[in-house]
């Protein structure tokens, strides 16, 4: 089946009935159908790995096939240039938590786009660093405590951007690199103490909210049991 007639497919599952949902969370449906995650993921297991194809499938503005190209692009293949002309696609914080778990994070460019994206002042290409920085705590078992040490400057400096979408990936960040091991979970409480002292009404929130996981009884047993 090749890309045409599988967004003929993605339109005939097409759920209007949905799209009000889908707004109700704040995804814009201009170009959405209304097609749930867990169908996506049927679909992408039927294609299996295709470079090509994610490409075409972005490239129809559908958002639900941009979603379907994250599950099937090969992480290999992907190159800096796709990833920047991608995250200035981002037009909605699914669209891009998708994007960075399901693909960017697996990508060697990973660690190095989640500092530079941090940086930059476009809503959902800040978001994007942030998100990277939180699923590649996740997903990249093998990576030494220093890369994740990495990013508590980036964190501390931008706790104060009280924008909703940049303000959540933050502290998604901090709160995953702080559930990794006993010792970034030591460094993630002393940060967001010291982002809490920040005179920001953003950066208190993203600091309170992520000491309540962070030194909370669940979190603080698991990884007492890990370490032991």
């Amino acid at each position: 089946m090749n890309t045409d007639e599988f967004v003929a497919r993605l339109r005939s599952l097409a759920r209007p009935g949905d799209l009000e949902g889908m707004e109700r969370f704040g995804i814009p449906t201009e170009h959405a159908l209304g097609i749930p995650i867990p169908m996506l993921r049927r679909l992408a297991r039927e294609i299996g790995r295709d470079h090509g194809m994610a490409g075409e499938l972005w490239a129809s503005g559908i958002h639900e096939a941009r979603i379907l190209a994250t599950l099937v692009d090969v992480p290999e293949e992907v190159t800096p240039e796709q990833m920047e002309t991608w995250v200035l696609d981002f037009c909605s914080w699914d669209l891009c938590d998708q994007c960075c778990s399901n693909l960017f994070d697996r990508t060697p460019y990973a660690f190095r786009k989640a500092v530079e994206w941090s940086r930059r002042e476009e809503e959902f290409v800040k978001r994007a660093g942030f998100v990277l920085m939180a699923t590649l705590s996740v997903h990249d078992k093998k990576a030494e405590d220093r890369v994740f040490q990495r990013f508590f400057p980036l964190i501390t400096r931008k706790a104060t951007d009280d924008r909703p979408y940049v303000r959540k990936a933050v502290n998604w960040a901090l709160r995953q690199i702080g559930k990794r091991n006993p010792a970034l979970n030591r460094e993630a409480i002393r940060v967001a103490g010291e982002s809490r002292a920040i005179d920001s009404r953003a950066a208190r929130w993203i600091a309170s909210d992520a000491l309540r996981e962070l030194a909370g009884e669940k979190v603080q047993r698991r990884l007492t049991k890990r370490e032991g």
